[in-house]
């Protein structure tokens, strides 16, 4: 360009920053510079594998897993003081452009073609990772994850397992909040909770019948990947990270990973997945113009059984043994079991809602056999579950210190009567009278507990009259009548 103005090769290579010689050769040849570079196609310096090589190729097409950094310290022992540690990745960068000249086929990935309101896939993801407590206390959770893969639309449900409990909470929270089901329903192969071993072949899987019945009742088709081989569910594998990253980025601009509840954190994961949908809306109509929308009433998220309780007052579901009050020994009790509770119903009445805590094989409720042992104190020391009757560090600590005081009958003794003021009253009150008596270095005995218990003044709330407006139930039943 600088030429074509001045006409002076010396001006116009100068401005160029090149040497008039330079400048000279372009204008003659009239090519850019770029289209006379060449590959250079001799080394700078002497390869220093060469002679061990030969070796090396043969290992790795032997083995082509074999990793360079475990061939170069196997070379480096048959060859000693050869090879520096330095020159470790100039071996790796040999061996990688082998793989790419000689070595083995790698594996094609093909990508599909998704057809709008065909499939939804889903997966299991773990959550711990994350930092995530509740009111201080770790939460051990996992998530439930289910993607659209055409639109990528996606939704979350929190769980505690891979279990048909949890996936059928999950499923059908999903089709709840998407209001229209797809045709069919993909999962990984290794879950239980929708495969069982085959009997004609232990190594093989198939779908288990309460998972058929589950996507039979939806109108759905399910569907499995192969064994091994996540990338063939990669909508939903790789939305799980994804969704994750983007947890951990909404957890550091809140600030805090603690939350009040779990159902504060449960909106807090809904709202994140809402935002992610908001760019989706285009595609996502077009599956919902495709898909029937959801009709079928939402099956129970529990599964019931029907036990007695037995003398010694607990049942036993699920190989885990749960303690219930006193007063049900020996009748027949409904248990709705839930993904992370269980509810024990008689007479149609709820009597005990208990928490399911994963990795036990038992759950004692002190507060539920306490009234009796008081009375048989001698069965105290070889009860099978004595150690649940320590529900609190503290009052461990307690009993260790009433043995060393007093005779073992009468420490039993003295416990139980602690763990019945506690049972009876506020296990805070006690825990807190005991912190006391240690403070104040007294012996933790019942009547010095009854002595250190806070005192807390009763006050009765005040209620208000709740006005009830008979018009809602009017405009309810219009709107019935024009369904």
């Amino acid at each position: 360009m600088e030429y074509q103005k001045t006409g002076s090769i010396e001006k116009s290579s100068s401005k160029a920053g090149l040497s008039r010689k330079t400048g000279a050769k372009y204008i003659r040849r009239g090519e850019l510079p770029c289209e006379h570079r060449t590959d250079r196609n001799w080394k700078t310096r002497q390869d220093p594998f060469k002679d061990v090589w030969p070796i090396a190729s043969t290992k790795l097409t032997e083995a082509p897993e074999l990793e360079g950094k475990a061939l170069f310290e196997w070379i480096c022992e048959r060859y000693p003081g050869q090879f520096q540690e330095g020159q470790l990745r100039s071996f790796q960068r040999k061996i990688k452009q082998w793989r790419a000249t000689e070595g083995p086929a790698k594996e094609v990935f093909f990508p599909q073609v998704h057809v709008p309101g065909k499939r939804l896939s889903f997966d299991f993801t773990h959550m711990d990772h994350l930092g995530v407590t509740i009111q201080g206390e770790a939460f051990a959770h996992m998530a439930f994850h289910a993607v659209l893969t055409y639109s990528n639309w996606e939704w979350v449900c929190l769980c505690h397992s891979e279990s048909l409990l949890a996936l059928r909470r999950g499923l059908q929270g999903t089709l709840l909040r998407l209001g229209y089901v797809p045709s069919e329903v993909w999962s990984d192969h290794s879950s239980a909770a929708t495969h069982v071993p085959s009997r004609e072949n232990p190594n093989e899987r198939t779908f288990n019948e309460r998972y058929l019945d589950l996507v039979k009742h939806f109108g759905m088709s399910p569907h499995t990947i192969n064994v091994g081989k996540p990338h063939e569910n990669g909508d939903v594998e790789s939305a799980n990270g994804s969704f994750k990253r983007r947890v951990k980025q909404h957890l550091l601009l809140r600030g805090s990973c603690d939350f009040e509840s779990v159902d504060e954190y449960r909106q807090f994961l809904e709202g994140i997945a809402n935002s992610a949908n908001r760019q989706r809306t285009e595609r996502l109509k077009e599956e919902c113009k495709v898909m029937p929308p959801l009709k079928q009433r939402l099956l129970n998220e529990y599964d019931e059984k029907v036990v007695r309780v037995s003398s010694w007052s607990t049942i036993s579901i699920m190989k885990k043994t749960y303690s219930l009050p006193s007063r049900l020994i020996g009748e027949q009790v409904k248990v709705r079991l839930f993904e992370d509770r269980l509810e024990v119903w008689y007479a149609q009445r709820c009597q005990e809602t208990i928490l399911r805590t994963p990795g036990r094989t038992q759950q004692i409720n002190y507060r539920h056999v306490i009234d009796t042992l008081i009375r048989k104190p001698g069965a105290f020391d070889h009860y099978r579950y004595r150690d649940d009757l320590f529900p609190d560090l503290r009052l461990r600590k307690a009993y260790d210190e009433l043995c060393s005081l007093l005779p073992k009958r009468r420490a039993n003794l003295e416990y139980l009567r602690i763990l019945k003021e506690a049972a009876h009253t506020c296990e805070a009150d006690v825990l807190e009278a005991l912190d006391e008596l240690n403070r104040a270095k007294v012996s933790p005995t019942h009547h010095h507990v009854l002595e250190f218990l806070p005192f807390r003044e009763n006050s009765v709330p005040e209620m208000k009259e709740f006005d009830v407006s008979v018009g809602a139930y009017d405009q309810l039943i219009q709107a019935g009548r024009y369904e």
